[in-house]
């Protein structure tokens, strides 16, 4: 008996027009004899309505926890509207269908409300009901907490609800709905020669989703990769039955011939923060990235050098564009503690990264990037690696042209 889990985002179910066609998607679906469960994100613009209604009753006097929590209430009824509109528009074409939120799916999650982690599913009947031919419409984004209180899992975490369903459906396929028809190995925007993938790797969509790729969600991926989830990325647009191959996500092993980088990607939500003159010896490097973490600064990239004077190192990291106001002030707030000299802080950067688990048995990959840059004039800032990726910081200004030299030289470029 085939399960599938289907996944729409927010784009897919904007309004009752949108509903209507995937109600026609999900009918075309079921009537090839799969057994559903069916994810849906709240219609496009709610959460922010919801979260500007939360933050405006609250006021400034109601923060942290005291907020947190009333917080998930207001913003997982988005999900809640959309689940039980299309279980409507399902049982118009005569479908047996109905919604389901994540406390009568007993989706447990951690108790960080706002971008809770799902801990795992108590016994709902979900399985029981889906293999009954009912088709179960899933508000995603949703769970509860071990006290019974409703949670959220943070921003995009629809795309996490829909893996964590099919890991525990022992699904055969999750397929993601979308507004892009597959995963391409650039923004075809800037690349009109971007080219869609049949298959990626869960560790380069990992990599590709954490710099930059907005296709899926970074945490979604993992757990994919964890619960051997089979995932595919394709298009909510097209017509029921029409061909919509979209890209698999998928263990590397299904990948027959891999190329040596698949993709291109590129953020521009980046600041460098540089410290001058930091004291040279052990323990610092400790605290002032602990002194971050605890702040919820994310750091990205790190670079360390020997400075002029004596026992003194520069130090250079990244982070986003959001944090860096944060992380200056907590860095000049400790300066005597820490013991640097100086601060300064960039947000005219953004990273460009290359991709691809072929890396990790060819040689030159840095040398062909590394001079696509020279030949276009691109200066590089800083530079980080890992097993099946290379990136770098560059001017902002600069960002196309790299992602275009890039995605050229190592023979992305559809013919």
């Amino acid at each position: 008996m085939q399960r599938t889990v289907l996944k729409f985002g927010g784009t897919s179910v904007a309004d009752l027009e949108r509903i209507a066609h995937v109600a026609d998607l999900v009918a075309w679906r079921a009537g090839q004899g799969e057994k559903l469960a069916v994810i849906v994100s709240a219609m496009a613009g709610e959460t922010n309505k919801l979260v500007g209604f939360a933050r405006g009753a609250a006021g400034d006097e109601i923060t942290g926890s005291s907020f947190d929590d009333e917080y998930d209430v207001v913003v997982s009824s988005g999900e809640q509207v959309t689940s039980g509109l299309l279980a409507l528009a399902l049982r118009k074409r005569g479908l047996k269908a109905r919604s389901w939120l994540g406390w009568q799916l007993a989706m447990k999650t951690s108790a960080a409300h706002g971008s809770a982690r799902i801990m795992g599913f108590e016994n709902s009947g979900l399985a029981d009901a889906v293999d009954s031919g009912e088709i179960a419409v899933i508000a995603g984004f949703q769970g509860v907490t071990d006290e019974g209180r409703v949670s959220t899992l943070g921003r995009g975490g629809s795309d996490t609800s829909a893996v964590a369903v099919a890991a525990a459906l022992e699904a055969d396929s999750c397929d993601i709905y979308t507004d892009v028809d597959g995963v391409y190995t650039t923004d075809p925007r800037i690349v009109p020669q971007a080219r869609r993938l049949d298959k990626i790797s869960y560790e380069e969509m990992l990599e590709m989703a954490s710099l930059g790729a907005k296709v899926l969600q970074t945490r979604s991926v993992e757990m994919a990769m964890n619960h051997h989830v089979r995932v595919r990325v394709l298009s909510s647009f097209a017509a029921p039955g029409e061909d919509n191959p979209g890209t698999y996500v998928c263990s590397e092993e299904e990948i027959v011939e891999k190329q040596v980088v698949n993709g291109v990607t590129y953020s521009r939500d980046e600041a460098k923060v540089t410290l001058y003159g930091v004291e040279d010896k052990p323990g610092v490097s400790a605290r002032i990235f602990s002194m971050l973490a605890e702040a919820g600064v994310n750091v990205d990239m790190i670079v360390q050098a020997n400075a002029r004077g004596p026992e003194r190192a520069n130090m250079v990291f990244t982070c986003t564009s959001a944090d860096s106001t944060k992380a200056e002030q907590l860095l000049l707030d400790r300066k005597t503690d820490i013991g640097f000299e100086n601060l300064s802080v960039s947000r005219d950067v953004a990273k460009v990264s290359v991709i691809g688990v072929g890396m990790k048995s060819h040689t030159g990959v840095a040398g062909t990037m590394f001079d696509a840059l020279y030949r276009k004039g691109i200066n590089i800032d800083v530079i980080s690696t890992s097993e099946i990726k290379i990136s770098v910081l560059i001017e902002a200004a600069y960002t196309e042209l790299a992602v275009r030299a890039l995605h050229t030289a190592f023979g992305l470029d559809a013919t």
